[in-house]
């Protein structure tokens, strides 16, 4: 029998807002990784505390970090606080714009569980974590995540150089590109592995995966923790009656990928979209507007069902990853008992 002990809304929660040049409240606590993308043209964000405010990489390119003090200028107690946006990525001047953000622990501290000592801002109650480090450029090494269990999914960028994709890790046995449409690889000689401490880089040396020489990194991983977040795979029927994905939970964010062929990722939320069905999703790996109503889902208390044909989550046989998580959980704070997985 297990416990939740939070509210979920205390460490993810997504923002909608116009514009840019002003501070943002509302998220109802201080981000420690900020995704944001534009839903007119979809220019993508990403910044974390551990790198530091004004230092963004994009989810859909493979572009080294950039510095731009007009973009995301502060992570604040209940929100953030923005530049005049002068390159266009976190909302310009009247762009609407959809932001997610998750709590970890800061600006994070020096961890030593590994081979490579990584800086490390880990919240083992919602188990996710940021880790920087410095590759040494040999190949299958460890660095430490901090959290209290084995994650189940990360994502790696190489943040010195322009030339190497996002790398997406699942379970051990899958390799996805966030900034492509690419299918999966199981070649084990490209695959991570993880263990309840740390992370170890393939036995295949590239820089892509943490085994370039003096080359910058940054991972975000993803521990389950029941209640509040789910990552798992499911197949496909083809159906506008479709699969139903238990989580046990109300879902607020919902990550997918198809992974036995090419297809993009697909980000729903209960904002953009707060009533059945969520027809608003944006592309993590494309600038490109997706069309309305594209790849509806229904939010349910426990779960959600894919409500489409659509190739993007609902193909006939199709095998999808994906990643959620909780509005609301199927407990309270107060210790009533989850329901078993």
């Amino acid at each position: 029998m297990a416990f939740i002990s939070f509210q979920p809304k205390d460490y993810f929660n997504t923002k909608l807002y116009t514009g840019a040049n002003k501070s943002v409240t509302g998220v109802g606590f201080r981000p420690d990784w900020s995704w944001f993308k534009q839903k007119t043209n979809s220019s993508s964000a990403l910044f974390d505390a551990v790198r530091g405010a004004t230092k963004f990489i994009e989810s859909n390119s493979t572009n080294a970090e950039a510095t731009d003090a007009t973009t995301l200028t502060s992570f604040d107690s209940d929100g953030f606080t923005l530049g005049a946006d002068s390159s266009g990525y976190v909302g310009g001047s009247s762009s609407d714009t959809v932001s997610w953000h998750w709590k970890a622990n800061g600006a994070g501290s020096s961890n030593t569980d590994g081979d490579i000592t990584a800086t490390v801002s880990a919240n083992t109650t919602s188990g996710f974590s940021i880790i920087k480090f410095t590759s040494a450029g040999s190949v299958s090494q460890t660095y430490g995540h901090g959290l209290n269990g084995t994650p189940k999914l990360w994502i790696i960028k190489d943040t010195s150089q322009s030339s190497n994709n996002w790398q997406v890790y699942y379970n051990g046995t899958d390799r996805l590109k966030l900034d492509t449409t690419e299918a999966t690889s199981t070649t084990a000689a490209y695959l991570m592995s993880a263990n309840a401490t740390t992370l170890t880089t393939p036995s295949n040396s590239d820089s892509a995966w943490g085994n370039g020489n003096g080359i910058n990194y940054i991972t975000y991983a993803f521990q389950e923790i029941q209640g509040f977040s789910k990552i798992g795979k499911y197949t496909g029927n083809g159906n506008a009656d479709g699969s139903f994905i238990y989580t046990g939970f109300k879902p607020a964010y919902v990550l997918t990928k198809r992974s036995d062929t090419a297809e993009s990722w697909v980000i729903q939320d209960n904002k953009q979209s707060p009533y059945n069905p969520t027809h608003d999703f944006l592309l993590a790996d494309t600038t490109g507007v997706p069309t309305a109503g594209g790849t509806p889902i229904d939010i349910l208390s426990n779960g959600f069902k894919v409500r489409t044909t659509s190739v993007y989550s609902n193909a006939s046989g199709g095998t999808y990853i994906y990643m959620a998580f909780a509005s609301e959980p199927l407990v309270s704070s107060n210790g009533i008992p989850a329901v078993a997985r």
